[in-house]
């Protein structure tokens, strides 16, 4: 009798400053890390993770994503987040789930403080969109926002995990 062991997957340890981080184009602004996703790291079920942090008064505009369900944990910071049309605050410990096709927007309505939040989203494709509108982040580089988004954002939305007609 032969004992063999489990085929173990892979792992991986990120210290704050690694992933792929991208700052972000108006009107969200601020920043993105990339922290999970596959091309990372080898998953067995495609999802991805990673954070989000607002400036000031910046928003997330509405949108939807067509086959993905997205889970968000506010870290840092108050806001709102604004889900099919109704307000919910968006604080530290509050976590919302948002299934497939349901808009939603966070809109961080501090003049002083950061928004912050880790996302996680499954099917994956929202970290190519990150990257594909947003400047490559570097430690202690200055911040570059604001800056607009690429001319074919909604090409790019329609490529990756964005439902038609996002709102501007």
């Amino acid at each position: 009798m032969t004992d063999t062991a489990p085929e173990k997957g892979d792992m991986l340890i990120l210290r704050p400053q690694e992933g792929k981080n991208f700052w972000q184009p108006v009107p969200a602004n601020g920043h993105i890390s990339v922290r999970i996703a596959p091309g990372i790291v080898n998953v067995e079920t495609p999802f991805s993770l990673g954070t989000q942090t607002l400036p000031p008064q910046g928003c997330v505009r509405e949108h939807a994503h067509p086959i993905h369900d997205e889970v968000l944990h506010f870290i840092s910071g108050r806001g709102k987040a604004v889900v099919e049309g109704v307000e919910y605050d968006a604080e530290p410990g509050v976590t919302i789930f948002v299934g497939r096709n349901r808009r939603h927007k966070f809109i961080n309505t501090s003049t002083d403080q950061e928004l912050h939040w880790l996302w996680f989203i499954q099917p994956n494709g929202l970290e190519d969109f990150f990257e594909q509108i947003g400047r490559p982040m570097e430690p202690g580089q200055p911040d570059p926002t604001p800056f607009p988004r690429p001319d074919n954002v909604l090409e790019i939305e329609q490529q990756t995990a964005f439902s038609a007609g996002s709102k501007e």
